[in-house]
Order: C-alpha cells, then sequence, then structure tokens
C-alpha cells in the first residue's frame, strides 16, 4: 500500500460545486450545505485502513461540532471495478453499521475529486461561512493509535474559525492510501 499525501489546496479556493448521490436516497449539493458555518469535506472510503482508521474521529468530530454550525460531508471516488468494497452498496452497508452523522456520496464519475484536486483517503478540506478554503490537511497527529493524538489539528482548525480566530499552525497534509483512479 503506497502512502499518499494531500496537495495542499491553496487557502482561501472556492469550494467546487457538486451534486452526488447519498446513500440515505438523497442528492446532494454545496447548496444542501448553505446554512452551515463552515463545511468539512472529506474524501473517503471502506477499504483504506487510513480512512477506517478515522471514522470514529471523524464521527466525533460531527457530534462535537454540529451544534457550533460545523457540517461534515463525505464523499468516496473509488474505482469501483477494482475495489468492490468501495461500491455504492457497500458505502450503504458501512454507514449503517457506523451510524455516520453526515452525508456519505459517492463520486462514481471522480469528477469532484478531481475538482477538489484530492490525492488521498482520507483528504480533508474545511471551508469557510462564503466556502473559501481555510484549511487542506490531516484530521490529527497520530492515525494509528487515537490515545497516543497529542495535536487535533482539525479541531484546532474548526475551533480558531468558529471563534473569528487565524488558523496559525502550518497545515499537516493529510495522509492515506491513494484515491483509486480509473
Amino acid at each position: 500500500m503506497a502512502v499518499m499525501h494531500s496537495k495542499g489546496m491553496a487557502v482561501g479556493t472556492p469550494a467546487p460545486s457538486f451534486s452526488l448521490p447519498g446513500v440515505d436516497g438523497k442528492t446532494w449539493s454545496l447548496d444542501s450545505f448553505e446554512d452551515a458555518e463552515l463545511l468539512v469535506v472529506v474524501f473517503t472510503c471502506n477499504h483504506c485502513p487510513y480512512a477506517v482508521a478515522s471514522e470514529d474521529r471523524l464521527i466525533e468530530i460531527q457530534n462535537d461540532y454540529r451544534e457550533k454550525g460545523v457540517e461534515l460531508v463525505a464523499i468516496s471516488p473509488n474505482d469501483v471495478e477494482k475495489y468492490p468494497d468501495d461500491s455504492f452498496g457497500k458505502m450503504k452497508e458501512r454507514a449503517a453499521d457506523k451510524a455516520f452523522p453526515f452525508p456519505y456520496l459517492y463520486d462514481e464519475s471522480q469528477d469532484v475529486a478531481r475538482a477538489y484536486d484530492a490525492a488521498c483517503t482520507p483528504d480533508i478540506f474545511v471551508f469557510d461561512r462564503e466556502r473559501k478554503l481555510l484549511y487542506n490537511g490531516r484530521i490529527d497527529d497520530n492515525w494509528q493509535e487515537p490515545e497516543q493524538v497529542t495535536r487535533r489539528d482539525l479541531r484546532a482548525v474548526l475551533d480558531a474559525a468558529l471563534e473569528g480566530r487565524t488558523v496559525d499552525f502550518e497545515h499537516v497534509p493529510s495522509m492515506g492510501c491513494s484515491i483509486k483512479w480509473k
């Protein structure tokens, strides 16, 4: 398994629009989140160990920050012919098993992942109220051992943005499996 890192979309970049099917039977777009103060877009999948290891953290973050106006959306862009564990049916099962408190969307064409210049799973993008990028980086500093985390980057970004402070630390890229392009 080759490790990839996020490419670091430039801060201030507008969020690319999307319209994708969710495992809940709805079609979701960027406008679906118009009421959110902050939008966290996560490119992920079912099979990557890095993505799987991030799921509980992302669930906790959504649960902890929803009342503060933060919405999270997960998008799976992988080639399901080569990686059948990432199929839409398997995505539905995963979302149900984990009780995802956020939409889980399928980017079958991979156009959305390309528009965001996503590189790995998970790849995290945080957008402000105007949907300008604030952050493209990791969740925290220890993907394998949550109990050993010493720096919670994503939470720090959310806290700073919600308090009107500048994100004043170096963005460390996300790390994970490469997106499985067709």
